[in-house]
């Protein structure tokens, strides 16, 4: 287990190559994303997938969703991506967006209880891209154990998860403590799952008939829930990075 402070070039080098050596090897690893830190391996490995889910304290009915390092990785993992997602796709990749797409039928994964289904997103962090262009796909949720508080540090991970994960990358603390949203582009219309770092209000701009996280379109009912805004992020923020 190693802790490698990524805001020092010659660490940075050194914890990128340790980094993908722990995951090709099936280990977990802590990495930053724009929106929080998150605990990952390699999407393929169904072991790695599964010490993951049991470092966090979670079952297969949650399963992890799966960062990619370009905009073209998702014709690999996913098949008949609707319109839908591929207007969001544009217009907030690499970003705080998580899509629910079909996946490719062939694929030889292993994610937990899915449904024919993977949550799937790019992130907008350098350490975290350049990552991902070595490994492949990494199944990736955030760093923490079930039920406590979202990493800020990957020192704030390790005090977390310890010696579950084998590689450490620090970059200082998340800019912004709000998850990912996410949206299921898998039903019709399109709904949001979980509103996080980017609102309703900007997916409608590029979905408009999007429904809320309640099931309302435009129009039909409440469309945000700003009372307990805190209490939804400790609730969902177990679901991604």
């Amino acid at each position: 287990m190693r802790l490698f402070n990524c805001r020092k070039i010659k660490d940075r080098a050194t914890g990128l190559k340790s980094a993908a050596r722990a995951v090709t090897g099936g280990r977990l690893v802590v990495i930053p994303t724009d929106t929080v830190y998150g605990i990952g391996c390699d999407a393929f490995n169904h072991a790695a997938v599964k010490a993951l889910l049991a470092a966090k304290g979670r079952g297969r009915d949650m399963a992890p969703p799966v960062l990619i390092g370009t905009k073209r990785a998702l014709d690999g993992i996913a098949s008949d991506v609707p319109d839908s997602a591929k207007e969001l796709i544009e217009a907030f990749w690499p970003g705080p967006l998580t899509v629910v797409v079909p996946y490719t039928p062939t694929l030889t994964w292993d994610l937990g209880d899915t449904d024919g289904t993977v949550a799937v997103r790019m992130p907008l962090h350098p350490l975290a891209l350049e990552l991902l262009k070595e490994t492949g796909p990494m199944a990736v949720s955030s760093a923490n154990k079930h039920g406590q508080p979202p990493a800020e540090t990957a020192a704030d991970a390790k005090a977390q998860l310890g010696t579950d994960v084998s590689v450490y990358l620090e970059a200082g603390p998340s800019e912004d403590n709000l998850p990912s949203t996410i949206v299921d582009c898998v039903a019709h219309p399109p709904q949001v799952l979980r509103e996080g770092a980017l609102s309703l209000e900007q997916i409608r701009k590029i979905v408009p008939d999007t429904l809320d996280r309640d099931g309302y379109g435009p129009g039909e009912g409440p469309e945000d829930d700003e009372a307990e805004p805190e209490a939804e992020a400790t609730e969902t923020e177990e679901t991604s990075a």
